[in-house]
């Protein structure tokens, strides 16, 4: 018997489409490396149609009053609650993500950030008029860029897609999103919620592959184009976005340094450091996953980490034992395996390093030590359930290989030494430094990188203000 596949459409102008011309993509689950739906590989004529409804959108939005966009931001969040075992199963289908997990560990921040931004809608303020030039007013104006091209991942697609339009639509945007093209059935889900609330083409999402994403930034209509994805992807939206000066937002790569000094809390710094580099798979960009221990303790450390891996579970959704589901899709599993088949000989396998199982993409959760700071598999982002280890002689040391490598997203330091983990904030070139814990976000918060991670921030005012443009009003009293 042939189980009849599921149709995604693309979400324009307040309705569901196909694409112009047809074209589909098959979608996969990727906890059993089966086809469960497919969805349309949009092409130029889909795009032009999605921004000339967010174009034809935009002025009626940019009037409305913060406390109107509040109220339809609460209305979306409300939504998202009581549709949110249909956003779990869409999810859980899109990634194969452990089903309890995703309901304590997405759903809930997912709710928060469109409320915080529903009250950040209302604090837009600019600085207060003043006679700067004799006989002259000058006042500030907030106001909103227009309309945004925005490419979120297949890592987080329900939770980045909010990133993405939670900021916004709340600064008075219009916004085009494209979820991954092999994770788009949770964002077409999240544009029949939001399509509910909101006026046609406020809010509108295509389906489609890198050729589709390319399309949208270089598209005349947008102002801005945020994309949330790998370096290269970063790489080549900047490129493109430069040709007409299109405003960017990049939220990239990482390869977070954890740095454990010899006064930490051994047992408890691996069992947090274990989830935090092992969580979704260790597919997020702030993963704990390259860690860096006091000589002195590094022997004790690897041990311990390593019995961490291997009491660590990775299974199917619906088993509440697992820690994290599979990898996304077959090339994201054979670029993991690659960082470890490439190994050099001075490394040390200390746990996992291999496939799970014969069906989906499952990867045992893995130890590296024995490390050297050029080697590949430190220098360059994994995005798998990979933990490396190093060992460092002293503060300066460890600050050496923390900072030397060309992403900066984020970073943890462990000790007990207050001052010690002060000048270590200081210096660690990341956006992001935790101290004795490492991955916890909140909305007020601001998160995003330097170097090669990328620039702008998601999440607080300041990613609120980056779906802002600032203008200078100057008045005569004459």
């Amino acid at each position: 018997m042939t189980t009849e596949l599921r149709r995604l459409r693309n979400y324009i102008n307040g309705e569901f489409r196909d694409a112009a011309d047809g074209r589909t993509i098959d979608v996969v689950n990727p906890a059993t490396g089966e086809v469960f739906a497919t969805s349309p590989l949009s092409g130029q004529a889909d795009v032009d149609a999605a921004m000339d409804a967010a174009a034809a959108a935009f002025p009626a939005w940019r009037d409305t009053t913060p406390a109107e966009r509040q109220k339809v931001l609460l209305k979306i969040a409300d939504a998202f609650e009581e549709r949110a075992e249909d956003l779990i199963a869409a999810e859980v289908e899109n990634t194969g993500k452990p089903v309890a997990l995703t309901a304590s560990e997405e759903i809930p921040p997912m709710v928060d950030q469109i409320r915080f931004f529903a009250g950040a809608a209302r604090m837009l303020e600019g600085r207060s008029a003043g006679e700067y030039m004799e006989g002259m007013t000058s006042i500030v104006r907030r106001e909103p860029v227009g309309v945004c091209a925005q490419v979120a991942p297949w890592n987080y697609p329900m939770m980045m897609a909010v990133w993405k339009f939670a900021p916004a639509l709340a600064a008075g945007n219009t916004v085009v999103l494209k979820p991954s093209d092999t994770t788009p059935a949770s964002t077409v889900l999240i544009a029949e919620i939001i399509g509910q609330i909101v006026p046609k083409g406020v809010f509108n999402v295509i389906c489609g592959d890198r050729e589709t994403g390319k399309a949208m930034v270089e598209h005349p209509t947008p102002a801005m184009a945020s994309i949330t994805g790998s370096v290269r992807a970063g790489m080549q939206v900047a490129e493109s976005a430069s040709k007409d000066v299109k405003r960017v937002h990049l939220e990239l790569g990482g390869k977070a340094p954890v740095v454990v000094f010899e006064d930490t809390d051994i047992a408890k710094a691996v069992e947090d450091i274990s989830v935090a580099g092992f969580f979704n798979a260790g597919q997020d960009c702030t993963a704990a996953t390259r860690v860096l221990v006091h000589e002195s303790i590094h022997d004790e450390f690897v041990a311990q980490l390593a019995k961490a891996a291997t009491d660590t579970k990775t299974g199917q959704p619906d088993d509440e034992d697992v820690l994290y589901g599979p990898l996304n899709n077959a090339n994201q599993l054979k670029q993991v395996s690659g960082f470890i088949e490439r190994l050099p000989a001075h490394a040390k396998v200390e746990a996992g390093g291999h496939q799970v199982g014969e069906k989906g993409y499952f990867y045992a959760p893995t130890v590296v030590s024995g490390l050297k700071q050029d080697d590949e598999i430190v220098q360059n982002e994994v995005f798998g359930p990979v933990i490396t280890v190093q060992s460092f002689r002293d503060e300066g040391q460890a600050l050496e290989f923390a900072n030397g490598v060309e992403f900066a997203l984020a970073s943890s330091v462990w000790t007990k030494d207050h001052a010690r983990a002060m000048r270590m904030s200081r210096a660690l070139d990341f956006g992001c430094v935790w101290i004795n814990t490492h991955i916890p976000l909140v909305a007020e918060m601001p998160h995003g990188g330097y170097k090669k991670s990328g620039y702008g921030k998601d999440l607080s005012a300041y990613g609120f203000e980056d779906y802002t443009r600032i203008k200078h009003v100057m008045t005569s009293l004459g």
